[in-house]
């Protein structure tokens, strides 16, 4: 699958890519249904990526969102991305509200800490996810806010 990751993320450079952000999450799901979860975009592409599930902070509803991450030794690096759009996605905000989630990566389940990274440390990892992802980059061009970058820690 990694021979596909240059046209993943050319694809992902595409600045018209976010406002069809339906149609992908629809594409998503059928690849996901038709192969029993084995394969995403994400994954065909050769990207890394987990099922963040956290409750929302005004309906207390589970919400599973796929993510791109960097994993880590003890969990995941996550960013608030949000396609560089300028508002925040709302997994992120419902993640900072919680402080803690559910994380689906290769088939285990996994309850999580969940922090904001910031300063020096925040750098270090919105580093490490843009080489995960380089279009990071190009979405941190298009929007005024700094994107998030969130540290997802496995509890025991």
């Amino acid at each position: 699958m990694r021979l596909l990751r240059p046209v993943a993320v050319w694809i992902g450079s595409l600045p018209w890519l976010s406002r069809h952000t339906a149609l992908i999450v629809r594409v998503d799901k059928t690849i996901q249904r038709l192969t029993r979860g084995r394969f995403t975009l994400l994954s065909l592409g050769g990207i890394p990526e987990l099922f963040l599930t956290v409750r929302g902070r005004k309906s207390g509803i589970p919400r599973t969102t796929p993510l791109l991450c960097a994993p880590t030794s003890d969990g995941w690096l996550v960013a608030g991305s949000n396609w560089g759009q300028p508002k925040p996605p709302v997994w992120s905000l419902n993640l900072e509200a919680a402080g803690e989630a559910e994380v689906h990566f290769r088939g285990r389940t996994y309850v999580v800490a969940a922090r904001r990274a910031e300063g020096a440390e925040r750098a270090r990892h919105w580093a490490t996810l843009r080489t995960v992802w380089p279009n990071y980059a190009l979405y941190e061009a298009r929007t005024d806010r700094e994107i998030p970058v969130y540290v997802l820690t496995r509890r025991p």
